[in-house]
């Protein structure tokens, strides 16, 4: 009997240490290709990266130039986008989670709101295409804004209304054994109590359309100059990197790393603030 026990023993061992072996393998094969991206991208960036890059705008073929015109349509785009997309996702978080937790009209918003955050971003931007940019005749960065809009509002939907639900029915009863109305219930207890995981969740919807170039190439396009006029095309940087990486020209895929590695820094800093808020929430 221990005979026969010792090999079942014995056999699961080496199924364990097989196992191990694999997963550890797998890891390290992904692990392997990150570092080797990242290696390439920190590499190619950093040496592309200077003070002009932050202060001229793109420059043709052959010539010096910077980044300035993407980077600063990429912040008005992003600002714009979450002062669009945020307060609806709020409010219709809040209404999920507040109002009709148990109602079929959640059902259906929960489902839809599931959808479009799975949804490719090329078909927003071909959506805010036919609905904006064709019947207005020209490209616009109104357009693109609304396009990144899009992408805000279901991340922003399903945070606050997770981050809600968490918040004890406790309160919610005393508040109302003093005579609080939900409205006020739900601004002075409710809100205060999920702070922090609702700006995690706005910050994590900053970090996914701040690298987002297909929505924008059927919206917003580009503008290889200077431009403050919200109703024409609007430089992005991503899509500035999208053409510069694909063009002949040894200087503009230079500044396309560069912008790549801009990207990738911001959207790391936006991802460990996050993090970090996520944790001070729990933790409170």
């Amino acid at each position: 009997m221990s005979a026969t026990v010792n090999k079942i023993y014995a056999s699961r061992r080496r199924m364990n240490h097989i196992t191990m072996g694999l997963s550890l393998a797998a890891t390290l094969f992904g692990l392997g290709w990150l570092v080797l991206i990242l290696g390439t991208l920190l590499f190619e960036g950093f040496s592309g990266l200077s003070l002009r890059v932050f202060t001229e705008m793109t420059p043709p073929p052959g010539a010096a130039g910077g980044l300035l015109n993407p980077i600063m349509g990429s912040l008005v785009l992003t600002i714009l986008a979450v002062m669009f997309g945020t307060p609806i996702g709020i409010l219709a978080g809040t209404y999920m989670a507040e109002y009709g937790r148990h109602e079929k009209l959640t059902s259906v918003v929960r489902f839809i709101n599931d959808i479009l955050l799975s949804a490719p971003s090329i078909v927003i931007g071909l959506f805010i295409y036919e609905v904006m940019v064709y019947p207005m005749g020209h490209f616009s960065g109104w357009a693109g804004a609304v396009a990144l809009s899009v992408i805000v509002i279901p991340v922003v939907v399903r945070t606050t209304e997770d981050m809600l639900t968490l918040v004890p029915d406790t309160l919610r009863e005393a508040a109302a054994s003093i005579g609080l109305p939900r409205s006020l219930m739900i601004i002075r207890i409710a809100y205060r109590n999920a702070k922090a995981g609702m700006i995690t969740g706005i910050l994590l919807a900053i970090a996914r359309i701040t690298g987002e170039t297909a929505p924008l190439l059927f919206t917003s396009l580009n503008n290889q100059f200077w431009s403050s006029d919200m109703n024409a095309p609007v430089a992005s940087l991503p899509v500035v990197i999208f053409q510069f990486a694909l063009s002949p020209y040894k200087d503009w895929q230079a500044l396309a790393w560069t912008g790549a590695l801009i990207i990738t820094m911001a959207v790391l800093a936006l991802s460990v603030t996050a993090r970090a808020l996520s944790s001070s929430g729990k933790q409170s």
